[in-house]
């Protein structure tokens, strides 16, 4: 008798399922079988698939039987999606990021599968998934390319990583693809700013001012639609009330000034918000989000929930379970519950917040870190729901697949992640993994805190908010820029940002140094996955960072009268900024060319924009308003700089035509350039 089940080219899944999920995961399986096995070796056989009431849900049994038998056993949808997916992790090597990695697939004629059986294991937290939030990557290839493959992929994503909830998008994405993600088989939740998953008061009554107070009924109205359109999907309702958008209700109405009156109010809704879905849904599942100012007015006793509502936990975008910063007030509130109860956590690996957050690169704190965040709330009893904003997924795999095995009830440290990770997608070289474990050993600390480091926010936010009170008053300070530097002034602001940047230089240089040898020793798929992720990411900082350093410098310049030093600076700072952009683009190929094409929110090439604005605006203060003595020294001979009959013989210059001469100049001279 054959010891072996083999998966092969022509194995039969065979079902009696016709929901639409099991079909969905039945497919890939299909697929993942057809870019595996090479139909050269056929060996008829099946695997089953069956219902076994016996198994919680979620739950699965594989049961390798024989060489023609292999039998999946659930109570539920999930458990089904989950073994098959399971098979093509296990037995057919397809790793959960698959699709976001290029993995490689080595192709075989068949598949031997010992006979055995597979239980599976419980997970430590009951409903987990990703927030698809700040997508502007994604979405901006899905319009270009026409095709919503990026969240079909997403989806798969999520499952293979044993998730089983979503938000599929922010704003309208979110009401768009909540259909194709409930056909994948997932929970559907919603934004902590877009209760009930329901449409914006604004975008449904743009001319009416979005007062509760005013329009109940049509805020009912809505809240009650956006019920109805979902209830016959597996939905968690976020119930709450914030506000248009993403900051708190009372900035559209003064009347609610308190935090009596906030905390009422908002308890009202709530509370009316949870009948409403119970009046169309049997024994629902609902929570609310206790963020930013709502996790104040909570704990101060302003709002009363009721129990059954799930209480969402949120970090502070940084990976730390503290209340996030609200401008320049950073009151750091622990986050966590102090009662039992049902309670839940939003965390961030990746954040917006115009300051000093990441996006386009990997969150800049340690693997270690997140692993004793989320295992300390899971102490806590915070356990009954993790929503994780995963953005665009794919700069952000390392810290997701970290929180895969978190949720799976794993305990991580840094290193040991990333050498799993580097076996799986890099072929296990140790040299791959102690980049991914250096990454967050070299960013910027801006702070006093663990968590203080900087993603590429800071950079490119610090620049262009400096630059703007720079060209504005630059005898005042930056009120954007008290939350990093204090209440000082622009020049002592300016001297923060170059301070603390300048901590940055030598540690990524080094892992520049570090990732670019590792990488000339990769050749083909190897060298482009390794250069468009962990060596992108570094240069992305370490551009970025010396970007920094010339505009403070140039800043220097200007203060001390030195304009055309000064324009110059600037324009090294621009190329830094513009030369990250080019790295990003450089790095896409086959799908993902494009892929970071709409970097809208970062914006390192309008960072580098906004430079040349700048240079513009130093060299009118510098040699304004009859601009020729810049070009006369640059261009001209001694004699005839020394000559004025004419004041220029040529046309005047552009800023970049006037900033390529001087680089010239320098190339030559080898010497910087110092005009006073």
């Amino acid at each position: 008798m054959d010891s072996c089940f083999y998966i092969n080219g022509a194995t039969i899944i065979d079902s009696d399922f016709n929901s639409k999920p099991i079909l969905n995961a039945i497919r890939i399986l299909q697929r993942d079988i057809r870019k595996k096995c090479v139909h050269t070796e056929i060996v008829d056989n099946q695997i089953k698939l069956l219902t076994d009431h016996t198994l919680d849900q979620e739950e699965y049994r594989i049961e390798v039987l024989s060489a023609n038998r292999m039998e999946i056993k659930a109570s539920d949808d999930l458990g089904l999606i989950y073994a098959l997916l399971y098979i093509s992790e296990e037995f057919l090597k397809i790793k959960p990021f698959w699709f976001w990695m290029d993995q490689e697939i080595e192709r075989v004629g068949k598949l031997g599968v010992p006979l055995q059986t597979v239980k599976s294991a419980k997970r430590a937290v009951k409903y987990r998934g990703w927030f698809i939030n700040d997508e502007v990557l994604i979405d901006y290839m899905c319009e270009k390319n026409q095709s919503d493959e990026l969240w079909d992929m997403a989806f798969e994503a999520l499952l293979r990583c044993g998730a089983n909830m979503v938000i599929p998008g922010t704003d309208r994405n979110s009401r768009k693809y909540r259909d194709q993600a409930a056909a994948a088989g997932l929970w559907i939740t919603h934004h902590h700013a877009e209760p009930l998953g329901a449409e914006l008061f604004t975008r449904e009554y743009p001319k009416l001012e979005p007062s509760y107070k005013k329009y109940p009924d049509l805020f009912f109205g809505l809240w009650e639609k956006g019920i109805v359109e979902q209830k016959d999907n597996k939905t968690i309702y976020n119930l709450g009330f914030r506000g248009q958008g993403d900051y708190p209700f009372w900035n559209d109405d003064p009347e609610y000034d308190t935090p009596e009156k906030r905390g009422t109010l908002i308890s009202e809704l709530i509370n009316m918000q949870y009948e409403i879905v119970r009046k169309y849904v049997k024994d629902p599942i609902c929570c609310t989000n206790l963020y930013g100012e709502i996790m104040e007015l909570y704990n101060e006793g302003h709002i009363q929930l009721n129990p059954d509502i799930i209480k969402i936990w949120a970090d502070n975008g940084y990976g730390k379970m503290v209340s996030r910063r609200q401008g320049s007030n950073n009151m750091r509130v622990p986050a966590l519950p102090s009662s039992k109860g049902h309670h839940g956590i939003y965390f961030h690996v990746s954040f917006y917040d115009l300051q000093a957050a990441n996006h386009m690169t990997m969150l800049p704190n340690s693997v270690e870190m997140v692993n004793h965040e989320l295992h300390h709330a899971f102490s806590k009893g915070v356990s009954d729901f993790l929503i994780v904003n995963c953005s665009n997924i794919r700069p952000h795999v390392f810290y997701l697949d970290a929180v895969r095995k978190i949720w799976e009830g794993r305990d991580i440290g840094s290193e040991a992640h990333a050498q799993e990770f580097a076996a799986e997608y890099f072929d296990g070289a140790e040299a791959i993994a102690e980049c991914f474990t250096d990454y967050a050993k070299c960013t910027v600390k801006y702070g006093e805190n663990e968590d203080d480091h900087a993603g590429e926010q800071y950079y490119n936010y610090g620049v262009r908010i400096l630059t703007s009170q720079w060209m504005k008053d630059h005898l005042h300070h930056s009120p954007q820029f008290v939350w990093a530097a204090g209440n000082v002034s622009l020049d002592r602001q300016i001297d923060y940002l170059k301070n603390t940047c300048s901590k940055g230089i030598e540690a990524f240089t080094n892992l520049f140094d570090k990732c670019k040898g590792i990488s000339n020793t990769l050749t083909g798929n190897q060298k482009l996955l390794f250069d468009s992720t962990i060596l992108l990411q570094t240069k992305i900082h370490l551009y970025c960072i010396q970007g920094v350093i010339d505009f403070c410098e140039a800043y220097e310049d200007f203060v001390a009268e030195k304009y055309m030093s000064a324009f110059f600076k600037a324009g090294i700072a621009s190329e830094k900024f513009l030369a990250a952009n080019i790295e990003m683009r450089n790095s896409e190929y086959g799908i993902w060319d494009g892929f970071y094409e709409n970097d809208c929110l970062s914006n390192c090439k309008f960072t580098g924009y906004v430079l040349k604005n700048l240079m513009s605006y130093i060299r009118v203060m510098g040699e304004g308003p009859r601009f020729f003595n810049w070009q006369r020294d640059l261009s001209y001979s001694e004699e005839d700089r020394r000559i004025m009959l004419l004041t220029n013989i040529r046309n005047h210059m552009t800023d970049d035509e006037l900033f390529a001469l001087m680089k010239e100049k320098e190339k030559k001279t080898k010497v910087e350039i110092s005009i006073t």
